[in-house]
């Protein structure tokens, strides 16, 4: 594996996505925090649509970014679009892990970006999670 592999699904620089979603129930994504402007809910459907527009433009099904593309929600997700949300990150982030094996230089300089931007956003997850007091086992963050 290499550092871009590692870097969209996890194990370089933070925890990988499975674990900071480890036993996340709707209840905890959909549940404020005092003070944001958007649950974890919100956010993973903003990794959602990102993922998906970006790892198009990787693979070459796109040539260029959706015109109007909404990425973040107008409502909150329902549990039922939240599971699909789930599924569909999962789907995305192997696809990524697959095309940064041997990318394009078009490529690798969109799956770098969204490597950065993914860590930013997993962050927010996980110190969310944090907050809500939802982690069980292992302190997500520190490892200890």
């Amino acid at each position: 594996m290499n550092l871009l592999q590692a870097s969209l699904g996890g194990s370089a620089a933070f925890r990988e996505p499975d674990y900071i979603l480890e036993n996340l129930t709707y209840e905890g994504a959909a549940k404020p925090v005092l003070g944001l402007p958007y649950t974890i809910a919100d956010v993973l459907y903003h990794l959602s649509v990102t993922l998906r527009a970006s790892l198009d433009l990787a693979s070459g099904r796109a040539s260029q970014w959706p015109e109007g593309l909404e990425v973040w929600p107008d409502t909150p997700p329902s549990p039922e679009e939240f599971a699909g949300i789930r599924l569909e990150i999962g789907l995305a982030l192997a696809e990524a892990v697959m095309l940064a094996e041997d990318p394009s230089e078009r490529a690798r300089d969109i799956l770098t970006d969204l490597a950065v931007h993914s860590a930013y956003h997993w962050g927010q997850v996980a110190l969310m999670r944090r907050l809500h007091g939802d982690w069980t086992g292992e302190d997500p963050v520190i490892g200890a």
